[in-house]
């Protein structure tokens, strides 16, 4: 094997590597904004605490209290692993035009940005192997795993 087709082969493996860390990390981010863009973006939205009444087939109900001029609802939804139970009392941001709840605050943000922490941590394997930059790599792996950590914690 020549000089010249050892430098493209870990050029390509390198650009290969670095395409997957970007694809990764973009769908992480895509797939969290789905929820995270009502968690961030909250001003301007209904703000309120949801009381859990029950849950089944993975989603909580309850009734709605809004922060406001605005009246309260009955049948308020909620994903259930978000919500703790029945009983529980949630702060939550509707949905635009939908009877659809989001959790707020620290356990929501965290919750909301699942998707991209776990991205994160698939990268870092890439990172490490492909491109061989393991210090970028641990810092990855770190920062996705007190995330990961931080959301087990706040949503208990």
């Amino acid at each position: 094997m020549t000089k010249r087709s050892r430098t493209f082969l870990v050029f390509a493996r390198r650009a290969a590597s670095g395409l997957v860390v970007a694809l990764l990390v973009v769908a992480g981010f895509w797939s969290s904004w789905g929820t995270a863009q009502h968690v961030v973006l909250a001003r301007g939205r209904e703000h309120g605490r949801l009381t859990v009444t029950g849950c089944a087939h993975g989603v909580c109900a309850g009734a709605f209290s809004p922060v406001g001029d605005a009246g309260p609802r009955a049948g308020v939804t909620i994903a259930e692993s978000v919500a703790a139970g029945p009983g529980d009392h949630l702060p939550v941001v509707l949905k635009p035009g939908t009877d659809d709840a989001v959790r707020t605050g620290v356990a929501g943000f965290l919750y909301a940005w699942l998707p991209l922490s776990g991205a994160l941590l698939l990268a870092s394997l890439l990172v490490a192997g492909g491109l061989r930059m393991p210090r970028l790599a641990w810092t990855l792996a770190a920062t996705a795993a007190a995330a990961l950590t931080a959301t087990f914690l706040t949503l208990r």
